[in-house]
């Protein structure tokens, strides 16, 4: 508690205002024209010059108004906390979105409390910042997960099957495993969606936009701020297969979450 504040609240007013700022940002620099600066894991994963101005303005952001926590970013690395926070980014999330000029895309800031290991960290407050739609998601752990003034709330039935989204990874060896999981979930669905932003599939998520969400390969920084949103909807996010180079994240509501948790075990 900060006044009469608690922590978990003045994190999330932080990250919201800095993910407002680098969300403009990245607009800005997308409008003005996407300039490739080099490749990820293939060369489908396009890294932008606008990718790191973008997480250099949240960390130097970050700095002046939390000296001393700790950074775990997706261009820049890793610095140790002294505090016990750790903000974790991932400035343009949906990269290959953004370079050809699809408005699913986003920034992801958490605030987590525990180090930058995900199987041991404790979620304290989270934004996503879609700036091409317009939208902010927020979230303090318990403080409930918002879209500007209204509370959002997993959906909890899903009588005509389930609307769920999934992504691919870009090696294409690991395509035929991840159209293999599709066939064995897809009696669960209604239908399915591939947005390319880990962060937006989570926080749909948490609006009931989406039923559930599953994919394999995420990096901490592509869920950390997406997690919150949905466990503060009322949802579940569970990891599992996390001692492989591409573990599952699956996310939705309890029930929903049971069955494709059951059924996405079944191959590991």
């Amino acid at each position: 508690m900060i006044g009469d504040q608690p922590v978990e609240v003045l994190l999330q007013e932080l990250a919201a205002d800095i993910a407002r700022e680098a969300g403009a940002l990245a607009r800005e620099r997308r409008a003005a024209g996407v300039a490739l600066a080099a490749t990820k894991s293939t060369l489908a994963d396009i890294v932008t010059e606008a990718d790191r101005e973008v997480e250099d303005l949240i960390r130097a952001r970050l700095t002046a108004e939390r000296p001393g926590d700790g950074f775990l970013g997706e261009e820049s690395g890793a610095a140790q906390s002294t505090t016990g926070v750790t903000w974790v980014v991932d400035p343009i999330d949906g990269t290959v979105n953004y370079a050809y000029g699809i408005p699913m895309y986003s920034v992801s800031i958490a605030a987590v409390e525990g180090g930058s290991d995900p199987d041991t960290w404790q979620p304290l407050a989270a934004a996503v910042c879609a700036p091409a739609i317009g939208e902010l998601f927020t979230a303090s752990h318990g403080g409930g997960a918002w879209l500007g003034d209204r509370r959002l709330a997993v959906t909890t039935e899903t009588p005509a099957g389930a609307l769920l989204a999934t992504g691919f990874g870009y090696d294409p060896s690991t395509h035929d495993g991840d159209l293999a999981t599709v066939r064995r979930v897809m009696p669960l669905a209604r239908d399915l969606r591939r947005g390319g932003s880990a962060a937006i599939d989570l926080a749909y998520v948490a609006a009931g936009r989406l039923d559930g969400y599953f994919e394999r390969g995420l990096n901490p920084w592509d869920f950390a701020a997406g997690a919150l949103l949905v466990t503060e909807a009322g949802g579940r996010l569970s990891r599992f297969d996390t001692t492989s180079s591409r573990p599952m994240v699956v996310a939705a509501g309890p029930a929903l979450h049971e069955r494709l948790s059951a059924v996405l075990h079944k191959e590991v």
